[in-house]
């Protein structure tokens, strides 16, 4: 084996298992990573010097393809279901040699890296891949360590990643020829069958979201900004509720767009970079996020560009709904030089409710944040899924079920007692609907949620009154500088009534059914917090 590149680690491949490689190129920067992507063919040069790719068949995640392996030293702690299905250790043994085998007598791509800004919580982390393009991925998306460290790093998980490797379900336990398995024993992930990059990860978020609660750090599935004050805010959202849009205010400092840890000493960046959705990107709209898309380092996923003037066309959805940009956060102007702050002072959940029925802001004590957090509500729209015609509740609990291992109640009581330590307040706030529901009403007015979230976080809510929700309990402000008073009342948006009463007792409803698998891991004064919603 030929070893190419930067600080090369002593922590060789072969301890890993990989072996007859042709050529390792370890550590590459993004100039001589583009040169072998662009020379093997994997992407091109949109104007500004972002690289351009496409990820074929797979333009986002494949769950029904992710397994963790069960054995016994993890069977018990793992949240089995559709979210965690169990494959055998035999079964990835198989897998496992596929995959050195594949690798063997190919060039491969290294990068050792950390998934976590704070020294005493990250984990050391090496990719390994088959495309010169999903390596600078790899470099965008995790922190860099200093040149110093990479001679002698030694990783504690390992990521194996070649989309031309298939698997064979007959044989291999596997669903389909693409496979993503999580060895939590073996500390290894294994990809195949897939190109689309975020599987590599979201796959070590997963591993974070098991390692880190016996730590007590809360693995969260959240964006965090600071303000000039230090009064830090985390955003919990689910896909489209606004978690990357609200959370990149120039007035505040950026943590990160999706990844955090909120550890004994304050929350911190698991990430290096964003992964920011581009569809209908304009510079009007989110002006930070449009020019890394015209900047070298950036890798764009799955987005038409036009071969003669090489500009790209985010309006265009031939390829895909889900295109993507990467880049290193050090391309957004005021993003945190140290992916940490302190301890949050208000909490942020952020749901899409297409129905028009939740207020657009409202408090909630300890208990609904709970129950809320535990339902990890939004609602998907007509469009934004094949066969799709009406709104549909959808419910991922801790807003980021695909990715928690654990048993969803680990985490929830986590976020409580960290709630309750430091005085954190929460937030639930309605991106979605009012006036009716879609089809009938109107999306909320960006300026006016903008304008809420601010207020909320910088304390003028506090001095006013508040009044519980009829039908979830939560308390909703009288008043909001800058917001007509009618907004902050869901049912007064509605030009009927009595329309407004049944589509509030039909998504109740949905919580309640929702709900039922929790009831007996939480407390009574969460029940009583879930009756209130579903009366």
């Amino acid at each position: 084996m030929q070893d190419v590149g930067h600080a090369v680690s002593s922590f060789g491949l072969d301890k890993q298992g990989l072996k007859g490689i042709k050529t390792a190129y370890w550590n590459l920067d993004a100039s001589r990573l583009y040169e072998h992507a662009i020379t093997r063919g994997e992407g091109k040069l949109a104007r500004g010097g972002a690289l351009v790719t496409l990820t074929g068949q797979h333009t986002g995640r494949s769950p029904n393809d992710r397994f963790v392996v069960e054995d016994d030293a993890t069977k018990d702690e793992i949240w089995w279901g559709q979210v965690n299905r169990p494959i055998s250790a035999e079964k990835f043994d198989q897998l496992y040699e596929k995959m050195l085998g594949h690798m063997s007598g190919r060039d491969v791509f290294v990068q050792d890296c950390y998934a976590g800004a704070n020294a005493a919580y990250r984990l050391p982390v090496r990719v390994v891949t088959e495309n010169a393009w999903h390596n600078l991925f790899a470099r965008n998306m995790f922190v860099q360590p200093a040149d110093s460290a990479l001679a002698t790093f030694e990783p504690q998980f390992t990521v194996l990643q070649a989309p031309s490797l298939e698997a064979d379900p007959a044989t291999d336990g596997t669903t389909s020829g693409t496979f993503i398995v999580v060895n939590l024993a073996r500390r290894t992930v294994l990809v195949g069958g897939s190109a689309y990059a975020g599987e590599i990860k979201k796959s070590i978020f997963s591993v974070m979201n098991f390692l880190l609660p016996p730590q007590n750090v809360l693995p969260m599935h959240c964006s965090a900004n600071v303000g000039a004050g230090g009064d830090a805010a985390i955003f919990f959202g689910l896909s489209g509720t606004g978690k990357t849009t609200l959370s990149a205010d120039s007035t505040r400092t950026l943590i990160g767009d999706d990844e955090h840890g909120w550890a004994p000493n304050g929350v911190f960046n698991f990430e290096g970079g964003c992964y920011a959705k581009t569809i209908n990107l304009t510079s009007e709209a989110e002006p930070e996020i449009f020019q890394t898309t015209r900047t070298f380092g950036s890798i764009i996923e799955n987005v038409m560009m036009h071969e003669e003037t090489r500009a790209l066309d985010f309006f265009d959805t031939t390829y895909s709904e889900n295109g993507r940009v990467s880049y290193d956060m050090s391309q957004i102007p005021n993003a945190s030089e140290t992916g940490q702050t302190g301890h949050p002072k208000n909490i942020v959940m952020l749901t899409c409710d297409a129905f028009g029925v939740l207020p657009p802001i409202s408090q909630l004590t300890p208990d609904q944040a709970m129950y809320h957090f535990l339902s990890g509500y939004t609602a998907k729209v007509a469009g934004t899924e094949r066969g799709l015609k009406e709104p549909a509740a959808t419910f991922s609990t801790c807003f980021g079920a695909p990715f928690m291992p654990r048993h969803p109640t680990v985490y929830a009581r986590l976020l409580g007692d960290k709630m309750a330590e430091h005085g954190a307040k929460c937030w639930l706030v309605n991106t979605g609907w009012s006036g009716g529901a879609y089809g009938e009403g109107e999306r909320m007015k960006i300026a006016y949620t903008r304008t809420m979230v601010n207020a909320a976080l910088d304390g003028k809510l506090e001095g006013g009154g508040f009044q519980p929700d009829p039908n979830f309990g939560v308390l909703v402000p009288d008043a909001c500088p800058g917001v007509p008073g009618d907004v902050l009342n869901p049912r007064n948006t509605w030009a009927d009534g009595s329309a407004y009463d049944a589509q509030a007792r039909d998504l109740t409803q949905r919580f309640e059914k929702n709900f039922i698998e929790f009831e007996g891991h939480v407390t009574d004064s969460v029940k009583a917090a879930a009756i209130r919603a579903a009366a």
